[in-house]
């Protein structure tokens, strides 16, 4: 399988100043709750677990409708981690950047938002 390019964009830290592509991986939350953290992560390793159910049930030519159930399963479970990272993103990230940041560093976070909202609304 061929690996997919990452795109490389400029990205704006919110003290300012844009960043190049190996700054944006290591961007870091601006506050995260131990709890939720933890929480985040137990839910991805029972994902993790689903996704291996689930190449097991191909593996073994299991009946089609019970392997598409289980995936709707796993979709909602990734789909149910994504509101609490959003609620995070919103609590901390978004709402320093907006309360804190200089006018074109806001108008970037409400587009961030935006973008974050139409990409997990699908």
């Amino acid at each position: 399988m061929a690996e997919k390019k990452r795109e490389s964009k400029p990205h704006r830290h919110a003290e300012g100043g844009l960043s190049c592509e190996n700054e944006v991986s290591a961007r870091k939350a601006a506050g995260v709750d131990p709890r939720i953290k933890q929480s985040n992560l137990r839910r991805l390793r029972l994902i993790e677990g689903q996704v291996r159910g689930l190449q097991r049930m191909v593996e073994e030519d299991r009946y089609c409708a019970d392997i598409l159930t289980q995936v709707s399963s796993v979709q909602e479970a990734l789909r149910s981690v994504a509101r609490e990272l959003m609620r995070n993103h919103l609590a901390h990230c978004a709402a320093r950047a907006i309360s804190t940041g200089t006018a074109e560093e806001k108008q970037a976070m409400y587009g961030e938002i935006l973008d974050l909202i139409y990409k997990n609304a699908r």
